[in-house]
């Protein structure tokens, strides 16, 4: 055997600050099933696999709950939204339950309070028409902060990175709702006016 050098290996000079679990589920299995071969222990694949692919309980929770027919799709889209993001900080360590959770819960709340005061304000004057575009933009915006409140949640360790993904999942679609019940206001108007 010859010796390798440095040159040959292309080593990372830096390697990434990487937090929690990075591994797929494979790759999980596998390195479970080396320890229990090494140990001479005996390894049940089946046993496994569930436990590693567990499921968001909080989010098959919420999509459970009905869709209204009468509400506009973004209503009830940040409903449901907010119904997650109280599922999921429920869990929470207590440490970030005045920062975070109070703060998620708060501007989801806010979110939906101004989206249906907008649902409820009829097109029919100038006056209307900006006030109505006033409470939609501040509905964006609360989504956005909710989106970077959770994204500082889960870098803290107050939410898990699975429910962070699914908050902005879910922030993304209301968001892009909103914006298109606005653009939808912006044409009806233009047609009156």
């Amino acid at each position: 055997m010859g010796e390798i050098s440095r040159k040959k290996l292309r080593t990372r000079k830096t390697v990434s600050n990487i937090i929690g679990n990075r591994n797929s589920i494979q790759d999980t299995v596998e390195v479970k099933l080396a320890f229990a071969i090494s140990e001479h222990r005996r390894f049940k694949m089946k046993n496994e696999i569930p436990i590693l692919e567990e499921k968001d309980a909080e989010l098959e929770r919420i999509t459970t709950i009905p869709e209204d027919s009468s509400d506009l799709i973004v209503i009830t889209k940040t409903k449901k939204l907010g119904a997650y993001i109280v599922a999921i900080t429920a869990k929470s360590p207590a440490k970030f339950r005045g920062t975070f959770v109070n703060r998620m819960q708060n501007l989801v709340l806010d979110c939906l309070q101004n989206l249906l005061k907008a649902n409820f304000i009829r097109l029919d004057s100038n006056i209307n028409i900006e006030q109505r575009k006033k409470l939609q933009q501040e509905a964006v915006i609360n989504l956005k902060m909710v989106g970077y409140i959770a994204l500082l949640a889960e870098n803290a360790g107050c939410i898990l990175g699975k429910q962070y993904k699914q908050i902005s999942i879910m922030v993304g679609e209301c968001i892009n709702l909103t914006v298109a019940w606005m653009k939808s206001d912006e044409k009806r108007t233009d047609k009156v006016f």
